[in-house]
């Protein structure tokens, strides 16, 4: 009975705050401490708030840029790896994992010393050249390039769980069939983890969309909406901070559900192997 209470205890102390945030998104007053039932005045703000759906449309274009990048080459080193031997594949599960393990803050300090080193080697040779080519610098592709990497440990790992569990006697019959590989993998392989790309698919886009820390150390000038809700909570939290952040909790939540959906959705009982 306790431990029923103790996880009661423990999901109130996790989603109350989320909840709060909720509630004080709907605040007809101009305080974010006091709340004033019931207004949707915030949300229209944050419609006719052009530098934050600026943002929000720099971190949807990112996060879909980085998750269709993270699902290409995350499904390709999913059957890159089913190639290999065991304690090579071993090691390169343990580096996939470590992506997913190691803190934000060690990522993005990583990312960042990776392309001031690889921007101090390419700019001078650019300069070099005939013409006034622009200089490599911190921007959209460079967070675009950071959220792929490390969403596509995310992609992998979602991924390789449904080509495990795929029937190779369904394989070995359409090569008996002399059907090409590529036919093979469009027919028999690809409809069957299909729930699972898309799944790696939309989780990859989140983690990207929500992504801050990331993309504090590498954006440059670009804005991203996660960076944008920082500096405007160091000027004080509003209500209009509370609305955008109850748009993005959803959005975020759909995404996350619907992923799950597809992660756990079963092979129609027409594509069951036989016993």
């Amino acid at each position: 009975m306790w431990l029923r209470g103790y996880a009661s205890f423990l999901y109130l102390f996790l989603y109350a705050p989320i909840a709060l945030i909720i509630l004080f998104s709907f605040n007809a007053g101009r305080s974010a401490l006091s709340f004033q039932c019931c207004s949707v005045q915030w949300f229209e703000r944050v419609v006719a708030n052009r530098f934050l759906l600026e943002a929000l449309g720099n971190s949807a274009l990112i996060a879909l840029c980085s998750a269709l990048l993270a699902t290409l080459f995350g499904t390709m080193a999913v059957f890159g790896l089913q190639r290999v031997g065991p304690r090579l594949r071993l090691l390169f599960d343990a580096l996939t994992y470590c992506a997913i393990i190691v803190p934000g803050i060690v990522i993005g300090i990583a990312t960042l010393i990776a392309f001031i080193s690889l921007f101090g080697l390419i700019n001078p040779l650019l300069a070099m050249l005939p013409g006034e080519l622009p200089k490599l610098r911190m921007g959209f592709f460079s967070v675009v390039a950071a959220h792929s990497l490390f969403t596509m440990a995310l992609v992998m790992v979602i991924v390789r769980t449904r080509v495990e569990a795929l029937d190779t006697r369904l394989l070995e019959a359409s090569a008996d069939l002399y059907a090409p590989p590529l036919e093979t993998f469009r027919r028999v392989v690809l409809p069957q983890i299909a729930p699972a790309i898309l799944a790696g698919f939309l989780l990859a886009f989140t983690f990207s969309f929500d992504d801050f820390i990331v993309a504090f150390f590498v954006a440059g000038s670009e804005t991203t909406l996660p960076i944008y809700i920082f500096s405007s909570i160091r000027r004080g939290i509003t209500p209009e901070i509370n609305a955008i952040s109850t748009v993005i909790l959803v959005a975020s939540m759909a995404m996350l559900f619907t992923a799950r959906a597809l992660e756990n959705r079963r092979l129609p009982q027409g594509d069951k192997p036989h016993a």
